[in-house]
């Protein structure tokens, strides 16, 4: 199953204000039950362990609503570790509603330019993002992330395969809005598989990467900054 790239309505807003509201609300349901949630908390369990980290400055790129961090946040929780969150995204109307929402921060940027300064973060992750981009775009966004980390980066992706598909197209039949029928199966067509973003990957200024496969077709992938540049 080659890929293909069709453009994502969600993308552009391209809907009502009430179309938006409801595909946002298709995508937190699906990262509550399809392993999003999941596969954060345990990218960043991963990384926690093996810094030693108590507390995590996470930043979540084109995190929309910051649904899968919040979520993460609280997990983690149980076992100790505290977050402090901070959700960048392009659209100010996908952000989340209370800035202050358990102490956390929202911007309105660029992933390929992020408004911070070097090392500001101790992680630095995204979820269902990277398939949005092309591979050179991917080189930048990640050069990006890694330079405002001061540990990791993490992934949490689609895993393009046919029967994914096929359960892509069977979603439709309950999803809220037209926007998530049509957004589902095209983020699955623009997917990446591991081998292929492995490749991109030996692109960037990475040092060790790990890639993970988790529940329902989803990816992860820690990416550490290169030895002696940990922060």
């Amino acid at each position: 199953m080659r890929r293909v790239v069709i453009p994502e309505l969600l993308d552009s807003d391209q809907g009502s204000p009430e179309e938006v509201a409801s595909s946002l609300a298709d995508l937190q349901w699906l990262n509550r039950y399809f392993g999003g949630h999941a596969a954060t908390t345990s990218l960043l369990s991963r990384v926690a362990h093996r810094i030693g980290l108590k507390e995590i400055a996470f930043l979540d790129v084109a995190g929309a609503t910051g649904d899968v961090a919040f979520a993460a946040s609280e997990r983690l929780k149980r076992r100790g570790i505290s977050m402090h969150i901070s959700v960048v995204d392009r659209s100010a109307s996908h952000l989340p509603r209370s800035a202050q929402r358990n102490g956390s921060a929202a911007f309105v940027g660029d992933a390929l330019q992020l408004p911070f300064a070097d090392a500001s973060f101790d992680v630095v992750g995204s979820s269902l993002f990277l398939h949005h981009l092309e591979p050179e775009q991917i080189v930048s966004f990640l050069n990006e992330a890694l330079r405002v980390t001061r540990h990791a980066v993490i992934i949490n992706d689609l895993r393009r395969d046919p029967i994914h598909l096929l359960t892509a197209y069977a979603g439709g039949l309950i999803y809220r809005s037209r926007i998530t029928r049509h957004d589902s199966v095209a983020s699955v067509k623009r997917a990446y598989t591991p081998e292929e973003l492995r490749h991109i990957l030996n692109q960037t200024d990475v040092g060790e990467v790990e890639i993970t496969n988790h529940f329902f077709y989803r990816m992860g992938i820690v990416i550490w900054r290169k030895s002696g540049e940990q922060r």
